[in-house]
This record gives C-alpha cells, structure tokens and sequence, in this order.
C-alpha cells in the first residue's frame, strides 16, 4: 500500500478491539489487489432509528487503486455485548474483496484483449495505385488491408519486408482476413528475446 491506512472514529469511542480487527482485514486486501494506492475507514455511531433504543454503527470502507475509488459500507446495531461488531467488519471487508477480485479481472481481460488484439506482420505484397496491400501474420496468413486503415504512415512509405504492428478485423473483407489498423514497427513495439 502506498499510503498509511487511515481510520477514523467518528460519534464514538475509539474501540482498540475494533481498531485492531479493522487493521487485520486491510493487511489482507493486499493479497487481492497488488496495486492499492490508499485505504480510509470511517466508524461512526449513527442516529437511533424512533423504533429502536439502541444506535446503529457505520462503517464505510474506501481502497484507491489505479483509476478508481472503491467503496464498501455496512450497519449494524451496536450489541450490549462489548465489541461485538466482527460481524459488520466481516461483512465490509469482504464486499470490498469482492470488488478487488472483480478489478483484478477486469484488468486482466483488458490486457490480454488488447495483446489479442495486435500482432506483428510484415507487408507481403503492395498495390499502392488501387490503394490496398497484404501483410502476413502468423503461420502464411495474409491480410488484406486498404490505406484508409494505414495509422502514422501513407501507403507511398511502405514497402514489401516493412515490419508493421497490425489488428485484425472481426469480419472477412473482399479479399479474405481483413486488418482494420496498420501502423509501422517501432522500437517500443519490439517484443524481448
């Protein structure tokens, strides 16, 4: 975690009992989300409903990670019972993990539709007077492409051998497999060995 969690308690007692239990839970966030950026907790004793004698407690649960604020919040009535409250915790905290588990995956379905989604080729054949080339990908497979798709470069920059990062089309063209954006090879792009 980047940042020291913060907890605060507010309309009540500070509860070390509480406070430990909460500071257990978010050393385990962690292992759900490797990137936590910040984590706030807030418990606070609500406003007794007028059929109930005894107040609520709240506890709302913030995590920051790249690009989002996630957030988790519970109630309960406070028990006779002293610090009988690792039910509420429980249940904040693995909403909260529940969310993280779900941003992991997000994450990793973007990343692996957007490595899918680009594949290096090289252009195998060109006709740049009618405006439409091919470029070879994979196992022999070529395909076809039309300068409306070419990124950064013009079809008059292109030669056959040149090394281009292409995307492939969902649906066939004219002439078979389709690419739907073209743009030149660069230094960045270059897989490692």
């Amino acid at each position: 975690m980047q940042q020291e969690p913060e907890i605060t308690f507010k309309n009540t007692d500070v509860s070390p009992a509480l406070e430990g239990r909460i500071r257990d839970r978010i050393g385990r966030l962690e292992r759900f989300h490797h990137g936590i950026i910040g984590c706030r907790v807030v418990v606070e004793e609500g406003h007794k409903a007028p059929a109930s004698a005894k107040n609520p407690l709240a506890l709302t649960l913030e995590v920051q990670i790249p690009g989002q604020l996630l957030a988790s919040h519970g109630e309960e009535e406070i028990r006779e019972v002293k610090d009988n409250t690792g039910n509420l915790v429980t249940r904040v905290f693995d909403a909260m993990e529940h969310q993280l588990d779900a941003a992991v995956a997000r994450t990793k379905r973007q990343v692996k539709a957007h490595t899918a989604d680009h594949e290096i080729g090289s252009i195998s054949r060109l006709f740049p007077h009618q405006g439409y080339g091919f470029v070879q990908v994979g196992e022999g497979i070529e395909l076809y492409f039309t300068e409306n798709v070419l990124h950064g470069l013009a079809m008059r920059e292109l030669e056959e051998g040149t090394r281009v990062i292409v995307s492939r089309a969902h649906e066939d063209g004219p002439m078979g497999p389709m690419a739907n954006a073209v743009r030149r090879l660069g230094e960045s792009d270059r897989m490692p060995f």
